[in-house]
């Protein structure tokens, strides 16, 4: 079925400048990996049609951690260069057929919603069209032993970024041309389109808009990003669910622990992330869990509590903002927590987006006392930390 506007993001480079453990499309910049930004990017701008990922096969299990829950085009393994990638995402949209396609470069996280519609349009109007930045630096030329050969007139030169917007059928046919020719050597979609014959037009790009390649891009992107970021808030949050038997586990904090009885409740009576959900709701001043899944939907019954989480987290982001950090304390008799505080923690972290050191696991009883002490049940109390975008009252 075709489909008017899509986009294809390349996530399948190494990613080595960085001195990472592990591919730079994966590091959390805003609270959360940099590929779930950039396809979220276009996961939720109106005029996006088809989001298809292109990452490397090895990274396959990362990548679904890292994507869960956004609704993309099912990956497709990318090649030996970033050209060979582009053109797996194009030929997997050849069904699609859509009438525009962007190429964007997952290691740019700062895109705007605004850039992502000035390119369609000027995809619309041209053809072919790249987003781009006037130099402000005087620029040279040099030979190979580093002398300096030419100056150039920087009133004709341009810095490029993605994303860089087609006409579907004209790229596609460009890549494979290129292919059959041997040319694996363009460094963006641009230069291919260039050496097929296209115009292609530049229209305005965005100085936030930086791709991130070095470690040293980071620290600066993550300072201005904290700057920004400056509606600093705290909110808590309160659970608590009676044991019923029969029963033989209790989910906490996303882990399945081991129990003779278990906890009743509406869905999976987590009160570890019930409660993480309410803090973050409450420094969002968006209402309590109970609103957004109110027990008397049946469609909740059962329902795995992470997807309470990251629907919490994820109005965070859609308000431009990020989970700095989140503490839950559990109290109980039993199960014991401390075996599995590690495990929760990671897995709260996974779901939330943000790394495992800014997330606290406590357990204590309540010394045999009440309902609690009596084993009745399981009782947490969280706090969220969020960071926002400020906004003058």
């Amino acid at each position: 079925m075709a489909v008017g506007v899509a986009a294809v993001v390349v996530a399948a480079g190494r990613g080595s400048r960085t001195g990472l453990p592990y591919p730079k499309q994966y590091r959390s910049v805003k609270g959360a990996p940099m590929v779930r930004d950039s396809l979220h990017l276009f996961v939720s701008h109106p005029e996006i049609d088809l989001t298809q990922p292109v990452i490397h096969p090895d990274d396959s299990a990362r990548f679904a951690a890292a994507t869960d829950g956004l609704a993309i085009a099912r990956p497709v393994p990318g090649g030996a260069t970033r050209q060979a990638s582009v053109r797996a995402g194009l030929e997997a949209l050849e069904a699609s057929a859509p009438a525009i396609v962007l190429v964007h470069d997952a290691a740019r996280p700062f895109t705007s919603p605004e850039l992502v519609s000035r390119a369609i349009a000027a995809a619309r109007q041209h053809g072919a069209a790249i987003p781009a930045l006037p130099v402000t630096d005087t620029v040279k030329l040099v030979d190979a032993q580093d002398i300096v050969t030419a100056t150039l007139d920087r009133a004709h030169l341009r810095t490029v970024q993605t994303p860089q917007a087609f006409l579907y059928p004209v790229l596609l046919d460009a890549h494979r041309r290129a292919a059959a020719a041997g040319r694996e050597d363009f460094t963006d979609d641009a230069a291919l389109a260039e050496w097929a014959g296209l115009k292609v037009a530049v229209f305005e790009g965005e100085r936030s808009n930086v791709k991130m390649t070095t470690a040293d891009d980071f620290k600066r992107a993550e300072g201005d990003l904290l700057a920004s970021l400056a509606d600093i808030r705290t909110g808590i949050g309160y659970d608590i669910h009676s044991f019923e038997d029969p029963g033989d586990h209790v989910w906490l904090g996303g882990v399945k622990i081991p129990h003779s009885r278990k906890l009743n409740g509406h869905s999976d009576a987590d009160v570890a992330l019930h409660a993480l959900v309410d803090a973050i709701l409450g420094a969002l001043a968006d209402g309590d869990i109970g609103v957004h899944f109110p027990p008397s939907d049946e469609k909740w019954r059962g329902a795995p509590s992470e997807k309470f989480l990251a629907f919490a987290v994820e109005r965070v982001r859609a308000r431009g903002g990020m989970v700095s950090h989140l503490d839950v304390a559990i109290v109980c008799e039993a199960p014991k927590v401390n075996p599995h505080r590690d495990a929760m923690r990671a897995r709260i972290a996974e779901i939330a987006g943000i790394a495992i050191d800014r997330v606290g696991v406590k357990a204590t009883t309540n010394e045999k006392l009440g309902a609690l002490g009596r084993s009745e049940g399981v009782a947490a109390m969280a706090t969220a930390t969020i960071r926002l975008p400020w906004s003058a009252p």
